[in-house]
């Protein structure tokens, strides 16, 4: 039976203790710890959250994997210098804004710097913008929420296009390059994910579905563990 991976995302939980967070997320047995940054252009209700202080700032409290995913339409070396040192082990960044030779820079940077490097399609972007950068990437993250079924703050439904947006990109990263982590992000929950797990990722980023759960983070994770297990043996993925 295929592990699916699961990333601990860090949008939905409480700044003030984050370090106690992620150690307990991390001890529960997530795999990565998904930690978001954004600058004031995209993710217009979480703007200015993350950067390198706050991977410094968790990283002596997980032994995880950290990856920094930051919407943004600029990067410059200093951030990916910024956030290796700080411990991270993989940026993600958007792949509409980040098309050409300025993507040829920033995989050379990350590849200087022992950084995996992921890109983003974002919501409603479409496969074609990873057809060229697809050989190269370590992840193909997939931003599955969409604009219905939404309490406009911590829960969104995923949109209907996405099963067959996940489905095409398994097929490209099995083709082209079989290294590369397809991975899904966005209003995934315990109830909601087995049609999504069925189109085979390899990594589930969840954060409220964690982090809000009523009974606790560790009884989130568990629970999401659980679920993702059942429908991974349940579809005989590998």
């Amino acid at each position: 039976m295929k592990h699916i991976k699961i990333a601990a995302g860090l949008a939905h939980v409480d700044y003030g203790h984050i370090a106690d967070i992620v150690k307990e997320v991390s001890d529960a047995g997530a795999d990565y710890i998904h930690s978001d940054a954004a600058d004031m252009h995209d993710l217009q209700n979480m703007k200015l959250m993350g950067g390198h202080q706050v991977i410094a700032g968790i990283r002596p409290y997980t032994k995880a994997p950290i990856e920094c995913h930051i919407y943004t339409v600029t990067m410059d070396r200093m951030f990916i210098e910024q956030i290796a040192e700080a411990g991270a082990q993989m940026l993600i960044i958007p792949a509409e804004h980040f098309i050409g030779a300025q993507l040829a820079y920033i995989i050379n940077w990350c590849r200087e710097l022992n950084l995996k490097i992921g890109l983003t399609l974002g919501c409603y972007t479409p496969l074609c913008f990873v057809e060229e950068s697809i050989y190269d990437i370590d992840r193909l993250h997939i931003v599955t929420h969409g604009v219905d079924e939404t309490d406009g703050k911590d829960n969104w439904g995923w949109r209907r296009s996405v099963t067959d947006l996940v489905k095409r990109a398994r097929v490209m990263i099995d083709e082209k390059n079989p290294d590369c982590e397809l991975a899904i992000d966005g209003g995934l929950r315990q109830e909601n994910m087995d049609e999504l797990i069925a189109c085979n990722p390899d990594v589930i980023v969840l954060s409220s579905a964690i982090f809000k759960d009523p009974q606790g983070l560790v009884a989130g994770y568990k629970n999401c563990r659980r679920v993702i297990d059942a429908a991974s043996q349940k579809y005989n993925l590998e």
